[in-house]
């Protein structure tokens, strides 16, 4: 019984982290699709544009972050010895830290459009 658990357990991880590749090229296409529409249609398109793109890219990287540390959960899970729980530590670490400064910057340029946003309401945003 606990092989069979290990095996689906090792299945899924594998499921997660398969979709985690796929979020990464469906965004990394999705923002190359869009770059090259501010870069050759739109050229003279302003930087909160350009931002908007990156912005975008890094959410979608930060989910696939959070898939890839669930899938490295489970991984350890099923094999749980001082040497995997200490990778997964630093991954998770690593991640986490990742994590925290892509959504810091999102914040960050949310803020800088509100305050936009107020100082010129006819902009649209």
């Amino acid at each position: 019984m606990e092989e069979v658990f290990k095996q689906w357990t090792s299945y899924l991880s594998s499921g997660i982290e398969a979709a985690a590749g796929v979020i990464i090229a469906i965004a990394a296409i999705e923002a190359t699709w869009r770059a090259l529409a501010i870069f050759f249609v739109r050229p003279a398109a302003p930087d909160n544009a350009k931002e908007s793109v990156r912005l975008r890219l890094a959410r979608w990287l930060a989910v696939a972050l959070e898939f890839e540390l669930a899938a490295d959960i489970l991984r350890t899970a099923i094999a749980p010895s001082w040497d995997e729980i200490g990778k997964l530590a630093a991954i998770a670490a690593l991640r986490t830290l990742l994590n925290y400064f892509l959504e810091r910057e999102i914040e960050q340029n949310a803020s800088r459009q509100r305050e936009g946003a107020v100082r010129d309401p006819a902009r649209t945003p």
